[in-house]
């Protein structure tokens, strides 16, 4: 039996707020750490499934960091704007699939992954 099924009464709501405040961290950058804070508070209690996006939102947030501050260290020889730009496409697709992966109850493919 899928664990999406099975664990269907979970509830997806702290998932879905930190998605949110991911992507409002594109806006106001506090939103983010905010974020972070709440998927390790909320991981371990989660089921299996869920837990994947939890994972995914702690690795989205720490990479996010070191290639944001190295874009931003970047920006005077101009290489770090793309950089910037690549980082906030990447982060926006991997908050966008987080979100439909959640809605449809369904864990976050490859979640230990960097990729989309």
């Amino acid at each position: 039996m899928n664990q999406s099924v099975s664990d269907s009464s979970a509830n997806t709501s702290m998932v879905n707020v930190i998605y949110v405040l991911y992507l409002l961290a594109l806006i106001s950058g506090v939103t983010a750490l905010i974020g972070v804070i709440m998927a390790y508070v909320y991981k371990d209690d989660a089921p299996e499934w869920l837990r994947t996006h939890y994972e995914l939102q702690i690795r989205t947030f720490w990479f996010g960091l070191v290639v944001g501050a190295i874009g931003v260290v970047l920006t005077w020889v101009l290489i770090g704007v793309p950089i910037l730009i690549a980082l906030a496409i990447w982060w926006i697709i991997r908050c966008v699939k987080g979100l439909r992966y959640a809605g449809e109850r369904a864990p976050y493919p490859n979640h230990r992954g960097w990729g989309l």
